[in-house]
């Protein structure tokens, strides 16, 4: 696989607190990859130390080949979109283009014209006076008019309205196609996962649980529902990923590539939703319990 962004062990401390540690996690290049886990598993950690904006405390990670904090010429390789959608509130849509253009080598003036058109921005207006969802799409058309290799968006549309959810994301996968972006994007929704990701990472207690392309990972995944049942009775090749049991029903998720035939079992496929709210239930390794109840 070839990966755009590689963690080794990777950990980052605030005071005495682990905001990150032990992290290792491979991300595949041409893909829009969905990061998904519970808040202080550490996505907005790791995304900002890809982004060069945090230095790591112990490991290693590395960004398109080279570290993320190694020079203008890195960082000008990553576009980064944060939750806030950072914009200056008292300079105009225009003045943020200008900016781009004075601080980015590789800048495109052209496609951030053309997309402050197509969106009916006016370049006058400051952005202080912009709705929310046009503030996101300013600083997703900031990131995209760099020319990035990959783009890093760390949840850019959680405070926005259904609407403007859609259109933000829609530009995003417009982009994608005529841009051959590789996208990292972090988000606890999943129906927003469910529209533009086709890899799928969920982290939590900075250890990745599952890792893959969506498609493969719906299809080796299934819902077993039947008479009460010992999880150790199950066949080997069937990883339980989750658990549930009454008086004399059990009901297990589990990952197996071969075909499931034993009778007794109901099989039914699981949504994208099942799958990430499954690897998220799993409890952390003892070790790391008492050290990562910290901040994002």
């Amino acid at each position: 696989m070839n990966a755009v962004l590689q963690a080794r062990d990777l950990g980052k401390k605030y005071g005495r607190r682990w905001a990150l540690r032990d992290c290792g996690v491979d991300v595949p290049a041409g893909h829009v990859v969905g990061l998904v886990g519970p808040n202080g598993a550490g996505k907005t950690t790791l995304l900002k130390l890809a982004a060069g904006q945090l230095t790591p405390t112990s490991g290693s990670i590395t960004v398109l080949g080279g570290r993320p904090t190694g020079g203008s010429a890195q960082l000008a390789r990553i576009g980064f979109v944060a939750q806030d959608t950072p914009v200056y509130a008292g300079l105009s849509v225009g003045d943020h283009l200008r900016l781009g253009d004075r601080l980015n080598p590789g800048w495109d003036a052209a496609l951030a014209r053309e997309r402050i058109a197509r969106l009916g921005l006016d370049p006058r207006r400051r952005a202080g006076r912009l709705s929310g969802g046009q503030r996101a799409q300013l600083a997703l058309t900031l990131g995209l008019a760099k020319r990035p290799e990959l783009l890093i968006l760390d949840e850019p549309v959680a405070a926005l309205d259904p609407l403007a959810r859609r259109e933000f994301l829609q530009g995003l996968m417009e982009a994608v196609a005529e841009q051959e972006l590789s996208v990292v994007l972090s988000s606890h929704l999943v129906a927003d996962l469910e529209r533009t990701c086709d890899y799928l990472i969920v982290l939590a207690d900075s250890r990745v649980r599952v890792a893959g392309e969506v498609e493969d990972l719906l299809a080796t995944h299934h819902r077993l529902t039947g008479p009460r049942r010992d999880p150790g009775r199950l066949p080997a090749g069937q990883h339980i990923v989750s658990a549930s049991h009454t008086d004399r029903q059990s009901t297990f998720i589990v990952r197996t590539d071969a075909p499931i035939h034993d009778p007794a079992w109901s099989v039914s496929r699981i949504t994208l939703e099942d799958l990430v709210l499954a690897y998220m239930d799993q409890p952390a390794p003892a070790h790391l319990r008492p050290v990562l109840e910290t901040h994002r």
